[in-house]
């Protein structure tokens, strides 16, 4: 098989192989066969699971990935070609793909003449005839072979001759498909265009390319190579890799088939693709880039009022696609930029009924631009700017009120530091006073709040906080500098953010825990009504 013939373009994902390879990023075997599926369910054509000569954990998931059922991908095993000088019979790296059982093989071979003295430490026939030998060989044995020319734009400006004898020695023994590397990823646009011509003016076999990001231009070189006829891109999710990385497929795929017209993914997919960007990244425990295009969670999010005030009238005049093609979605964000368009938009997006011309609208954004200039963050804390914007319209009463708290640190015998909240608050006609300790005072803050409404609103049991995050705002006043806290919270349906600003990080910190709590209460109650 030949990738999916019903497919203008193949798209061959290296994530679990070339992508681990990126600085910080260690997959486990388990992470790579959930990613494995992950990928197959978005429908790229083929899933580089690893080399299983290299490493027992690449080995494993081979075992197991035989026990998953794909449906879209063809798993297929990476390796070199035989070492200089042996039989392949002698190579234990070929032996090892055989023994995975995979259908399909990529083998990456020298191109560049220099990498073949330096490197190799052998000469250039022994190279070619290395390179026959491993793709006869493997087609011998009745697998599909995906010859990956290593260094071939470097190779083919300093040596074209060789680079190109290269090619025809892949595609003599049999190579299903020739894949033109970028390893260095130091390639301009404008020497793709003018190489791969001549490439596929001298063969019929399907080409592909495996670009790297070093000079910034991953992407567009694949889309270059793609409108100069190859057939295959191969790449990488969110653009994970050695160095600089390789082609973003989150990038790569999207601009292929909304800007390119060309199908890459089976009807239907492309929707899922910013889901499975958001799963690999957290696999992978790296952060997403919010400025991510088509993907990041900032792809469509606006704040200037010009902007919002015509996005109002068509989503056209500052996007360029829309975000729900590709699974993503609108934000708007409300802060010192912001004028009314912003205000009407989040007020629609929070079902408040808002008159544009009431004065009183025009109150609320002078306050929230007041708050920004004082530190606030509200495009960061949806949870906080929708209370504030309630409160500010009369939609919404605090669920309790605080009477006082305090908070003791103590420093025992054994050298511990014990945090110890203690909180009176009123709910109703009924005040509660509460005390507790946690693993500091923001952790002793929130046990005991909880523990002071737990028995008011026993679903408080359901919410935690999972990120807590501080930035100093102005360091040059030192240790009474003011503070930002933004901080995530979630229950088994939802996740949302608050924030709080003050000198005092306590205080900072109790500001956004009480949005925080009285935000999913509001929400609860909601569907409760």
């Amino acid at each position: 098989m030949v990738g999916n013939t019903k497919l203008d373009v193949v798209i061959y994902d290296t994530t679990l192989r070339d992508g681990s390879q990126g600085e910080g990023i260690a997959f486990s075997s388990e992470d790579k066969l959930k990613i494995a599926l992950k990928l197959d369910e978005l429908g790229v054509s083929y899933i580089e699971g690893g080399w299983p000569g290299s490493n027992p954990k690449d080995l494993e998931f081979f075992r197991e990935v035989k026990k998953l059922e794909f449906k879209n991908a063809q798993i297929t095993a990476f390796s070199s070609t035989r070492k200089p000088n042996i039989s392949i019979s002698q190579d234990s790296n070929l032996q090892a793909l055989i023994d995975s059982g995979v259908e399909a093989a990529t083998i990456v071979g020298k191109t560049w003449d220099f990498h073949v003295y330096r490197a190799l430490e052998t000469t250039l026939e022994e190279n070619l005839s290395m390179i026959k030998d491993t793709i006869a060989f493997l087609k011998d044995k009745g697998l599909e072979v995906l010859f990956d020319a290593e260094h071939f734009f470097d190779g083919y400006k300093q040596n074209p001759d060789y680079a190109l004898a290269v090619l025809m020695a892949a595609a003599e023994a049999g190579s299903d498909w020739l894949v033109l590397c970028d390893t260095n990823g130091g390639t301009m646009p404008w020497e793709i265009s003018s190489i791969i011509p001549s490439i596929n003016a001298i063969t019929t076999i399907p080409l592909g390319v495996h670009l790297h990001n070093d000079a910034g231009c991953a992407v567009s070189n694949s889309l270059i190579a793609i409108q100069n006829g190859c057939k295959q891109v191969q790449g990488t999710i969110n653009g994970f890799g050695e160095r600089c990385g390789n082609a973003d497929l989150c990038a790569l795929i999207p601009s292929i088939e909304l800007k390119m017209g060309k199908r890459c993914l089976p009807d239907g997919k492309l929707k899922s693709l910013t889901e499975v960007s958001h799963y690999v990244s957290e696999i992978a425990n790296m952060p997403h880039h919010n400025n991510q295009p088509y993907v990041g969670y900032g792809a469509f999010a606006h704040k200037g009022g010009i902007h919002v005030s015509a996005l109002l009238k068509d989503s056209q005049t500052y996007e360029h696609i829309n975000p729900e093609e590709v699974g993503n979605h609108r934000r708007v964000l409300v802060s010192e930029l912001s004028g009314l368009s912003n205000l009407l938009y989040k007020a629609k997006e929070f079902n408040l009924d808002i008159n544009s011309y009431n004065a009183e609208t025009r109150k609320v954004i002078k306050q929230i631009k007041d708050l920004e200039n004082q530190g606030f963050q509200f495009e960061g804390a949806d949870a906080s700017l929708e209370l504030f914007l309630r409160k500010g319209f009369g939609e919404h009463e605090d669920f309790f009120q605080l009477n006082n708290l305090k908070i003791i640190l103590e420093k025992n015998e054994n050298d511990e530091i014990i945090s110890e909240a203690m909180i009176k608050v009123t709910v109703g006609d009924k005040i509660y006073h509460t005390v507790a300790e946690g693993d500091g005072p923001v952790n002793a803050l929130d046990n005991s709040l909880r523990k002071a409404l737990h028995e008011v609103y026993p679903e408080i049991k359901e919410m935690h906080l999972s990120d807590y995050k501080v930035r100093v705002l102005n360091g040059h006043e030192g240790t009474s500098a003011k503070v930002r806290v933004l901080i995530e919270s979630s229950n088994p349906t939802n996740k949302w953010s608050t924030v709080g600003v003050s000198e005092n990080i306590i205080e900072a910190s109790w500001q956004a825990l009480v949005d925080s709590v009285n935000y999913m209460l509001m929400k609860k109650a909601g569907l409760e009504e």
